[in-house]
């Protein structure tokens, strides 16, 4: 008929219509690859959400549109490892570019990370190889740890997370941002609150040494152990603690000599709980440590890796002793 397209024109011309409108919502809601713009600093706070960061990232023009990373953010489970810090990135670049740079580590300025199971002299010994932290006297810094007890320690008390400082940040400073930050996660779990017949510290220090002892799904287990054998007074002869006591942690095995040593961390010779927390413990642990698993165990052994197992009998745990033994000579801890 005159006047009127074929169908197929009709069709090309809607498609080629469609595909120019999807073409500019996405250029919208998204810079390009390949133009960055400037180098800028930029904060997330100790606690920020996608959402938070979403919405800083578009007010500082380093993404075009806020909702295009936050759905990215969601999509992407490395987005919760953004640590919080000072970040150096590119602006005016895609969304998935901003949270790759996000995730970089060498981009993080002034970055220190406290590690799970890391002691009191680790987090000094990474102080004093920052850039970031002014030179400092151990001896002069005199912190008040933020829970009170008898040793005046800070061990187990300076959460592990990853820190931004700035360039001459004083180690006294650095040290209160990480005793903070572990009085803001210990009123998240209640600690103070304890745990039946164990004080805040008390779960502390048995959280410090399930973090060495056990992968994160036995937590709960080997919390319930330790307790168990305070119930009983039984020794708690946790090879972690001596190892903490000599200097010796890492290592798969104790020589008898290392369990004869005097020390109030020496747990085969003193019954009880040491003086302190052995280790900085995560909050993972802390949470498993109050609210153990329910179980009658009283001896536990990591056969191999991955496959730690749980009982209240003597006779098996020497079978399972023995099969430590020997796939430790086969080199399965290697």
């Amino acid at each position: 008929m005159k006047g009127k397209l074929p169908l197929v024109s009709v069709i090309g011309v809607l498609l080629g219509v469609a595909m120019l409108i999807s073409s500019f919502l996405h250029n919208s809601a998204d810079f390009s690859a390949g133009h960055p713009g400037t180098e800028i600093s930029f904060d997330v706070a100790d606690g920020a959400t996608g959402s938070d960061i979403a919405i800083a990232l578009a007010a500082q023009k380093v993404i075009k549109n806020s909702k295009t990373f936050y759905k990215l953010a969601l999509s992407d489970s490395r987005a919760g490892s953004i640590a919080p810090g000072s970040h150096r990135i590119e602006t005016h670049i895609p969304a998935a570019l901003a949270l790759t740079e996000l995730l970089a580590s060498k981009r993080i300025v002034g970055l220190l990370v406290v590690k799970e199971g890391s002691t009191f002299s680790d987090v000094i010994g990474a102080l004093k190889q920052s850039s970031a932290i002014s030179p400092f006297v151990l001896a002069k810094l005199k912190i008040a740890p933020p829970i009170a007890n008898p040793s005046n320690s800070l061990e187990g008390l300076l959460f592990p997370a990853h820190y931004s400082f700035a360039k001459g940040t004083t180690a006294k400073s650095a040290i209160a941002a990480m005793s903070a930050k572990f009085t803001s996660v210990a009123a998240g779990l209640h600690l103070s609150n304890g745990y039946e017949s164990y004080s805040g510290y008390q779960v502390l220090t048995i959280a410090s040494m399930v973090q060495v002892e056990a992968d994160s799904q036995d937590f709960a287990k080997v919390a319930r152990v330790i307790m168990n054998r305070l119930r009983i007074g039984m020794p708690l002869q946790l090879n972690s603690t001596v190892q903490y006591a000599t200097n010796q942690r890492g290592k798969i095995q104790l020589s008898t000599k290392s369990t004869q040593i005097d020390s109030p961390y020496n747990t085969y010779r003193n019954v009880g709980l040491p003086p302190t927390p052995i280790s900085n413990p995560s909050s993972a642990a802390l949470g498993a440590t109050l609210h153990p698993a329910a179980g009658n165990w009283i001896y536990f052994i990591t056969v191999k890796p991955g496959d730690t197992r749980f009982t209240n009998s003597y006779a098996e745990f020497s079978k399972w002793e023995l099969l430590f033994h020997q796939n430790l000579a086969a080199g399965a801890f290697k």
